[in-house]
């Protein structure tokens, strides 16, 4: 993307039309964020990590990751991520429909940073990705990225 942005979301998410919602509901609620997607972890994956065809990507600040994904599913990706020293300080929330104690429970064993589920209305939708922004990058400090080469 040429627009600059203070900051990038790397959302993972599987289903077109639950990507398109996010980034409507990004839009709706004046986040001036860079959003990128990802369809499933290996391509998430080669995007952190700079692979082809994906030599310029843009390093996150923040991970929104579905849970259920195909092949390798959202409990893998952040086992990858937070094993990875050059990756593991990027926040990664988990973004699910899903509200099984089982999954909630897995994704802070797999050092999730943040459990968030969907809401099904819109607007509590605009509003929680709202109060995700407001903590992640007004609230917090960030982390700086482990090396320069990361634009």
């Amino acid at each position: 993307m040429s627009e600059e942005y203070s900051h990038r979301i790397l959302l993972v998410e599987d289903n077109p039309a639950d990507a398109e919602l996010t980034a409507e509901a990004i839009r709706f609620a004046g986040l001036n964020v860079g959003l990128d997607v990802a369809n499933s972890v290996e391509q998430a994956l080669a995007m952190l990590r700079r692979q082809a065809p994906y030599e310029s990507a843009s390093r996150p600040d923040l991970i929104l990751l579905d849970l259920n994904l195909p092949r390798r599913g959202g409990r893998e990706g952040v086992r990858e991520i937070k094993e990875d020293p050059q990756l593991q300080t990027i926040p990664v929330l988990i973004l699910s429909s899903s509200r099984a104690e089982p999954d909630i429970r897995d994704s802070y064993q797999l050092h999730a940073n943040g459990y968030v589920v969907k809401p099904v209305d819109f607007q509590e939708f605009v509003d929680v990705l709202e109060r995700i922004r407001r903590f992640w990058f007004e609230t917090v400090k960030l982390p700086p990225p482990p090396n320069k080469d990361w634009s």
